[in-house]
């Protein structure tokens, strides 16, 4: 995903944005009310800031409990490759647990975030997933125990 840096977006863009972060099932009268305008000109807001790329996605949060995948685990990789070499990052990025990947600075290469059920299965990913990838060196997890806070939200600033 790719966005230009140059995405000039107003107050009432940055509100839109806000409302929907808070509620991605908004309506779109809901919304007009909310700031004021016809609900025809809210759309269109929102139509522009999906073809340029700021809205991305629509999705559900789910409980990981509910669904059986308990085990948070965050697991920093080091690879033997040069920086900027994304080959790895995109194996990492194919396997279905991993919920992210990062690229990072420091000792380490890449920091993934990954959901399983138990440490049983997340040694299972690890024998099965990521002793497959050719580049990795080293592999250090940390178990998460609890989570106290866990946000997707980004601070949209007022502007």
């Amino acid at each position: 995903m790719i966005i230009e840096n140059n995405i000039s977006l107003d107050k009432i863009d940055l509100s839109i944005l806000r409302l929907m972060q808070e509620n991605s099932r908004i309506s779109n009268v809901h919304m007009a009310k909310e700031l004021e305008m016809a609900p025809s000109a809210v759309l269109e807001r929102v139509k522009k800031l999906e073809q340029k790329n700021v809205i991305t996605q629509y999705t559900a949060r789910i409980n990981p409990v509910a669904v059986d995948l308990k085990l948070l685990a965050f697991i920093s990789m080091k690879a033997s490759h040069s920086l900027g070499c994304t080959d790895t990052a995109n194996e990492l990025a194919k396997i279905e647990e991993v919920q992210e990947v990062h690229i990072i600075a420091g000792d380490d290469c890449y920091l993934v975030k990954v959901r399983t059920t138990d440490s049983a299965s997340l040694m299972a990913l690890m024998r099965n997933s990521f002793s497959k990838i050719p580049n990795i060196l080293s592999i250090r997890t940390t178990i998460v125990l609890e989570t106290v806070k866990e946000a997707q939200q980004l601070v949209i600033p007022d502007k």
